[in-house]
């Protein structure tokens, strides 16, 4: 008799633990299946931050959530990425805020020139200023992450080492960074990244203007010899997913999500400064590039040339009805 009260009081609180572990462990509620959508290819940093996002979901949920990426614009391209998600043409989409500056004002302002020093410290300024103003433009998605590339410098086919010198030359560049090139008095080209390993091929731009890991990433350096170490305007990205898919998702889902959204931010950020030396040190060992650091007399010489664009920006903003110099403000206090 005791023995069979022993055997169904061990079944009881069997069968409990049981219950428990089926309505609270992500494994038993059945397996989730997400479509995350990306524009770059596959090598580039805002994929591989993708792929990191992940393996790190589907770990953190012990394999409840499968997510499917699609890089190379295979699903969305990089200007309907906003509206393709939005409309849940993919759960899961990553922006890049400075391909549409009249859309993303308040956290496009990170990509103005104000002497963000690399990517991790650009990625976490972007995620407090998003948290702190919570933009109109991202009312209808929910942000999972943000993050920025590193500072743009000037890769070239001829040394760069005064304005004098960038006058006239032709310039792959895209989003404000054409603007900042135009102030430099050089001639701005707009074309797709990929594009411009042929156009240097046959010399249709001289150069491009961007962040250096495209040196390896895309062997620019095995064309362009010369880079000038403007440290320049960054590109601010958002991941963002659709919200109703986000209301269907448990909230353990939910959490795991949240508590990744600042980590994923800074290991972004941290991979891409890394990417930044070691493009660095590839392009020098292998391909005998010649980096260019321009004295502080002659930085201040560019550098006075741009002031224009951060008045224009918040010119702007104010007609809007925001607080454009707090947000300025912020960014650079942020960015210390």
């Amino acid at each position: 008799m005791v023995k069979r009260s022993i055997f169904s009081a061990t079944l009881f609180l069997f069968t409990i633990v049981t219950c428990l572990l089926l309505f609270h462990s992500p494994v038993m509620a059945g397996k989730i299946k997400l479509n995350y959508a990306n524009f770059p290819p596959a090598p580039t940093f805002p994929c591989v931050q993708m792929e990191r996002w992940k393996v790190e979901v589907e770990k953190r949920t012990n394999g409840q959530v499968q997510i499917n990426t699609f890089p190379g614009g295979t699903l969305l391209g990089a200007k309907g990425m906003m509206d393709g998600v939005v409309a849940g043409q993919a759960d899961i989409g990553n922006i890049c805020m400075a391909y549409q500056p009249g859309r993303f004002i308040v956290t496009n302002a990170t990509s103005l020139p104000l002497g963000i020093k690399d990517a991790k410290t650009g990625s976490l300024a972007l995620l407090k200023l998003y948290e702190k103003y919570k933009p109109k433009a991202f009312e209808n998605v929910v942000v999972l992450a943000m993050f920025t590339n590193a500072p743009g410098n000037v890769m070239s086919k001829v040394p760069v080492r005064t304005l004098a010198d960038i006058k006239g030359l032709d310039l792959r560049a895209s989003g404000g960074a054409a603007q900042i090139l135009k102030a430099w008095g050089a001639n701005p080209v707009g074309m797709p990244m990929p594009a411009t390993v042929e156009a240097l091929q046959k010399g249709t731009v001289k150069g491009l203007f961007s962040s250096l890991e495209v040196m390896k990433d895309f062997k620019f350096a095995e064309n362009c010899k010369f880079v000038t170490m403007t440290q320049t305007v960054l590109y601010p990205f958002a991941v963002i997913m659709n919200k109703t898919k986000w209301a269907a998702l448990p909230a353990d889902v939910q959490k795991v999500m949240m508590d990744l959204k600042e980590e994923q931010s800074l290991w972004t950020g941290t991979y891409m400064d890394e990417q930044i030396k070691k493009a660095i040190a590839w392009s020098k060992d292998t391909q005998n590039v010649e980096f260019i650091s321009l004295s502080a007399e002659e930085k201040a010489k560019w550098d006075s040339k741009l002031g224009f664009i951060t008045d224009k920006w918040v010119k702007g903003a104010n007609e809007k009805g925001l607080p454009a110099q707090a947000i300025i403000n912020d960014i650079k206090a942020f960015a210390q």
